[in-house]
């Protein structure tokens, strides 16, 4: 880590800060049993990526294509969107010593926006917030990550990436930047091989055990 440069913790949103993976599981399941049966847990194989890819990808036909955004938009208006345990805190306390927090979503806007509306604080929580609007690529690609990195101008060695889905791994793998599963969506075993170090959730993360690992 170089002493002199920022220090940025780069989180994605769903199933790292907010509870609501296992919501979104229930809704693309229904989609994937719906639409493409042909395609077993295609809830998972959708994870963390971008809107625009999954559509582009599975549902090419353009009326198709507005039936399941209405459908999730609707779905997104009724979602609750509390906290995982103790990100709110850890978030703070890395506020309180300086390091520059970013969010890294495969999200769009519009959903962001009922997330806001939720919780009116999340903004000024973080130093910036990434949607997909800002990305070139969906993860697994490694260009979210290395955006965020970039926009403090720190070093790979001094960011740590908060990730849940298989998808996120890879992509903060791939930007060669210290990966932290978060197993809140898949299990501790699944996740430990692609990531740097594993938590069930903050509670029992802080600052000081960042900085460890970090060093």
């Amino acid at each position: 880590m170089i002493k002199d440069r920022p220090i940025v913790a780069l989180f994605d949103n769903d199933g790292v800060i907010l509870d609501t993976e296992s919501q979104y599981s229930i809704f693309w399941g229904a989609v994937g049993r719906k639409y493409h049966p042909e395609i077993p847990n295609f809830d998972h194989v959708i994870k963390g990526q971008t809107l625009v890819y999954i559509l582009d990808t599975y549902f090419p036909d353009k009326d198709l294509q507005k039936q399941v955004v209405g459908e999730l938009y609707e779905f997104e208006e009724n979602m609750d969107y509390g906290y995982i345990p103790g990100v709110y805190d850890f978030i703070q306390e890395l506020k309180e010593h300086g390091v520059k927090t970013v969010v890294v979503t495969s999200s769009d806007q519009s959903k962001m926006n009922h997330v806001y509306r939720s919780h009116p604080e999340f903004k000024v929580m973080f130093d910036r917030i990434l949607t997909s609007e800002d990305f070139k690529a969906s993860k697994p690609d490694p260009y979210c990550y290395l955006l965020g990195a970039k926009l403090f101008n720190a070093p790979l060695e001094n960011c740590m990436v908060f990730e849940d889905s298989f998808n996120g791994l890879k992509a903060g793998k791939a930007a060669d930047i210290f990966t932290v599963g978060v197993a809140t969506t898949n299990s501790r075993d699944s996740i430990e091989s692609k990531s740097d170090y594993v938590i069930d959730d903050f509670r029992e993360f802080s600052y000081s055990k960042m900085m460890d690992l970090l060093h």
